[in-house]
């Protein structure tokens, strides 16, 4: 009895150190996490605009409005990853001429409304997702996160982490390509 004693907090250790081990392991990828949203509609929302914040806030009908694929962001002025891959979207969304959405998740609005101020404000809408709700309506694991809408509402890529590395950008205009239906996609 003794030695299971002894023995009980030396396997807890390693279970918690395989787990740890497992979570820094750089061949993880995050994106591999499933999607219950994928080939499937949008999820239903309806959020107002962040305070004093000159843009309008964003509804399930909106990503249907634009007539063609719209890129959803979900970010935060407190995620750092965020403010890495704001940059590369406000060029993409420029370059490859898509609607960018953003959805402001757990934000206050002063803080928000701070960071589009220095950072510059690329969306063409958004929605002040303060409680989280739609958040847990769209699935997410964390900001930020990113999804592509095809014209009919249905959700048809979406990424994990931000959009920052070559790698991920390419895999964005692969799946804007295939959402416009051109050839070679």
């Amino acid at each position: 009895m003794q030695r299971i004693l002894v023995a009980l907090p030396i396997l807890a250790v390693i279970v918690l150190g395989g787990f740890f081990l497992w979570g820094l392991n750089p061949d993880r990828d995050p994106n591999a996490i499933p999607s219950a949203l994928l080939s499937k509609p949008a999820p239903r929302f309806d959020l107002g605009p962040i305070a004093g914040v000159d843009s309008p806030g964003l509804k399930t009908e909106d990503l249907m409005a634009a007539g063609e694929p719209v890129l959803v962001n979900v970010f935060a002025s407190w995620c750092v990853p965020c403010r890495a891959e704001h940059k590369v979207l406000t060029r993409l969304a420029r370059d490859e001429d898509f609607p960018l959405y953003g959805i402001n998740y757990k934000d206050r609005p002063e803080d928000a409304r701070k960071w589009l101020e220095d950072l510059g404000n690329p969306y063409d809408r958004i929605g002040a997702d303060e409680s989280g709700r739609a958040g847990i309506e769209w699935g997410i694991s964390g900001v930020p996160e990113t999804f592509l809408v095809d014209p009919s509402g249905t959700v048809v890529w979406r990424f994990v982490g931000p959009i920052a590395t070559e790698q991920s950008q390419d895999e964005l205009r692969a799946a804007l390509k295939a959402a416009r239906g051109e050839a070679g996609s």
